[in-house]
């Protein structure tokens, strides 16, 4: 791989100093006063850009029996959520357990602690609803060191700010952080194998998955989840955070999903598959304004 230009590096710089002066701005002002602001600014300025467009044609794929001014307020709740979770991520290693103020509270205790007692390998399976980043410091908080799947942002400088937060949230506990692709699907066998814990994001797309339905409509799903669920027979145990207030959450654990033992794999690949789409589902039907509609999750043809 060629080095990057001197353009390329000097973008990069750029934008790791407005980064990290959001980031110090958000550490002056506290995790509450900053999540207000982030919420704030997000829902006023993020209706405006236009992925937008792209949160309108998912709700109204998605919901086809909702009008124009609830898809908006959905967008704008989906914004300001985003702005959130953004402006709450330099106090990710300070959100502990709590029953007030910041932090997190939660329902289905004793799932975690079973799957903390039975040992791994186990996945842990959520969405972008929330704070998606409270999953792998709550499993931890029951000694469970959960690594994760991960796409790095294109820039070093900015990733090893959000690396920094992740590891301190974790702390002090360690886990290993899994690249998408090839040899990140190797690193991720290999730490199942050995008897590891594996969080995953299970709600965008992937052209070359299979074709699962999400909200009635073809969303073509990673199957890796379910092979890799499958070829160790492993606990798959879902989990959300849902918000409320400003850095303060309910993450909820539910008891393991149903695996499949029909004989035939591509069919319990494909089952397991779509068991994953319905509790994503379920849980954006009920919070709608807390998932992030930016990505195109269906079928190309439906955004000409």
């Amino acid at each position: 791989m060629s080095s990057p230009g001197l353009g390329t590096r000097l973008r990069w710089r750029a934008e790791a100093w407005a980064v990290r002066a959001v980031f110090a701005l958000s550490r002056a002002l506290g995790p509450v006063r900053a999540s207000n602001l982030g919420g704030r600014v997000a829902r006023l300025v993020g209706p405006l850009l236009p992925v937008s467009r792209v949160a309108e044609r998912n709700l109204a794929i998605a919901f086809p029996d909702r009008d124009a001014g609830w898809r908006r307020a959905t967008i704008r709740d989906a914004w300001e959520n985003l702005g959130r979770v953004t402006a709450e991520y330099p106090h990710l290693g300070n959100l502990k357990r709590s029953a007030s103020g910041p932090g997190w509270e939660i329902a289905g205790e004793a799932v975690l602690r079973e799957v903390a007692a039975r040992g791994g390998p186990a996945i842990f399976i959520s969405g972008h609803l929330g704070n998606w980043e409270l999953l792998p410091p709550v499993v931890g908080h029951f000694g469970i060191a959960m690594s994760s799947v991960y796409r790095a942002p294109s820039n070093p400088f900015v990733d090893a700010m959000i690396l920094r937060c992740r590891e301190a949230a974790l702390a002090p506990l360690a886990a290993p952080l899994f690249p998408k692709g090839a040899h990140g699907a190797r690193a991720m066998l290999a730490h199942l194998r050995r008897g590891g814990f594996l969080g995953m994001l299970v709600d965008q797309k992937m052209n070359d998955g299979i074709a699962a339905r999400l909200f009635g409509v073809r969303a073509m799903t990673a199957p890796a989840l379910a092979q890799l669920a499958l070829r160790f027979r492993c606990p798959v145990v879902p989990g959300r955070s849902l918000r409320i207030g400003p850095a303060r959450y309910r993450f909820e654990a539910e008891p393991p999903l149903t695996l499949p033992e029909s004989g035939d794999r591509e069919a319990d690949i494909a089952a397991l598959t779509q068991a994953v789409n319905d509790t994503l589902e379920r849980w954006i039907r009920d919070r709608p304004g807390e998932w992030l509609w930016l990505h195109r999750r269906f079928d190309k043809a439906l955004y000409r």
